[in-house]
């Protein structure tokens, strides 16, 4: 298991993948990027805070766990990756941003 320097210790370890790479590369932010965070708070109010686009961010991963920004939760201390469309199919079955049909 990787774990975060002292440095970072208590950070939200941030990363965007796709798009919302591009987006990260042009805002000079390192990658991983890291946030201060005081409180826990949605998913969604964590990419309003970054200024991240929401219509460009499919999923966001918490701690390695698929969510949609409704259903995520970000607190201090977590990895959170936001995901833009454009995931080829089978792959997104297998990170968890899509459902099979018979699923809810």
């Amino acid at each position: 298991m990787v774990e975060k320097s002292q440095e970072h210790a208590g950070q939200v370890e941030v990363r965007g993948l796709l798009f919302l790479k591009k987006i990260f590369e042009e805002r000079n932010l390192s990658f991983p990027h890291y946030v201060t965070l005081e409180q826990p708070c949605s998913a969604r109010e964590f990419a309003e805070f970054l200024e991240l686009p929401l219509d460009k961010i499919e999923a966001v991963f918490v701690n390695g766990k698929a969510h949609s920004l409704e259903d995520g939760w970000v607190n201090p201390g977590d990895r959170v990756t936001f995901l833009s469309p454009g995931t080829p199919g089978p792959h997104r079955f297998l990170l968890g941003i899509a459902r099979m049909p018979d699923e809810k």
